[in-house]
């Protein structure tokens, strides 16, 4: 059933099986973003292939749910001239607008939008709508070199800003891994590509420069990488205009690594996440030349957090946004942060909470000293309903104070 909410030229698409909605079913985050799913969920029950007019490709998501197992979604049966009611007059889908119809149809992963285009000719002319192929998540699916091409030629063109997909390190597939020929291929097709997630692929054989020199964003997520990959004596105008680099659980990268990093001058943004080969020596020296860096996130490292906040405090001054797991935090490492000229948001990230870690009014007495200084977080420390909360938020005035329990991965990827 579709429902109009308070507002005309607001869609909400309403999917149930009984009056009480199951967890599992789709939903919308308040921002704009991606289709979020719920566990288990595949919006177009049935078979979880291309292989009905689309070649045997074999393009299959992992565990993905059979029709018998999400009888709740009711988008798998919708047909143009389904029935709607819209403010008591009966209407049908084909009387839906193509701005609502797309809208509805970002809601669905890459399969399902290809397998509603074959529902009637103007479904197929929306779902070749470049405005719906913004965004795009494969790592849902494990996908052949083939398919990925055949998405490429077909659907992915100059309105693709995003893109998200794997290369199935651990998964034991023979499928070859992402080539240097798909990486420029994708450059060339996707002239306005700003961000690329890579997941669990072997990019040993990938060497940087053909990745699109368009990206402003790139993230690596559990991914192997060449030791040439970044050391500072590569070509220097490569990825000229990286801004953002993830490296989350990247097993090679190491303080060579770290400080080839200086060679991206127009970098502004840097998350280490799991980069256990990171000295705090090698990470001083780094940050030494990235003075320049705005935002720094460093996240389940072996790194003390005092250590962190050390080097913060002595090379970037002008740095506006710091993330940091709270291991080896204590109330002297963080007053080294006390006048930090720029600090415009602090998240301090549990769980590890030990004896030395600062009271919330050591916190405050600290966060007092930043001048510019407008958002504080604390994520899984356990504080939250508790008198710290209410200590935190009584003395930061000045300050939107924010504590919760670390949350999970947001589906709004690109974000």
């Amino acid at each position: 059933m579709f429902v109009l909410g308070p507002r005309p030229q607001f869609l909400r698409l309403v999917l149930f099986s009984s009056p009480s909605t199951p967890a599992g079913l789709p939903r919308r985050d308040p921002t704009p973003g991606w289709y979020s799913p719920g566990p288990n969920h595949s919006p177009c029950g049935g078979r979880s292939d291309f292989s009905a007019g689309h070649g045997g490709h074999g393009l299959r998501p992992p565990d993905a749910p059979s029709a018998s197992s999400t009888p709740g979604v009711v988008l798998a049966s919708l047909q143009p001239e389904a029935e709607m009611n819209v403010g008591g007059i009966m209407a049908t889908l084909s009387d839906l607008p193509d701005s609502v119809m797309l809208e509805i149809f970002s809601y669905l992963p890459v399969r399902d939008r290809i397998r509603v285009s074959r529902v009637c000719h103007r479904w197929k002319r929306l779902v070749d709508d470049r405005w719906l192929w913004r965004h795009v998540d494969l790592t849902l699916y494990t996908m052949r070199p083939k398919v990925l091409w055949h998405l490429l030629r077909r659907y992915m063109a100059s309105r693709l800003y995003s893109l998200r997909m794997g290369g199935y390190l651990f998964s034991g597939s023979r499928a070859p891994q992402l080539s240097p020929a798909l990486m420029r291929a994708l450059g060339q097709k996707c002239p306005n590509l700003k961000r690329l997630c890579l997941h669990v692929a072997d990019l040993t054989m990938v060497p940087i420069a053909s990745l699109p020199c368009t990206l402003q964003t790139l993230e690596l997520h559990s991914c192997e990488i060449s030791m040439s990959w970044l050391l500072r004596e590569q070509d220097p105008t490569v990825l000229p205009l990286l801004e953002c680099i993830v490296l989350d659980r990247v097993p090679a990268f190491r303080d060579e690594l770290l400080l080839g990093l200086t060679r991206f001058r127009a970098l502004r943004s840097l998350v280490l996440g799991g980069t256990y080969r990171v000295t705090e020596t090698g990470l001083d020296a780094s940050l030494q030349e990235l003075s320049y860096l705005q935002r720094l996130e460093v996240l389940g490292s072996t790194l003390s957090a005092d250590g962190i906040l050390l080097a913060i405090s002595r090379h970037l001054r002008d740095v506006r946004k710091i993330r940091l797991s709270v291991r080896g935090l204590s109330a002297p490492g963080l007053a080294v942060l006390e006048g930090m000229p720029a600090l415009e948001s602090l998240c301090l990230q549990g769980p590890l909470v030990t004896p030395e870690m600062p009271s919330p009014a050591e916190i405050v007495s600290s966060c007092l000293t930043m001048p510019k200084l407008r958002v504080l977080e604390l994520q899984g420390l356990g504080w939250e309903g508790q008198e710290a909360e209410r200590v935190l938020c009584q003395g930061l005035p000045h300050c939107v104070v924010i504590v919760r329990a670390c949350p999970k991965e947001s589906m709004d990827w690109w974000m």
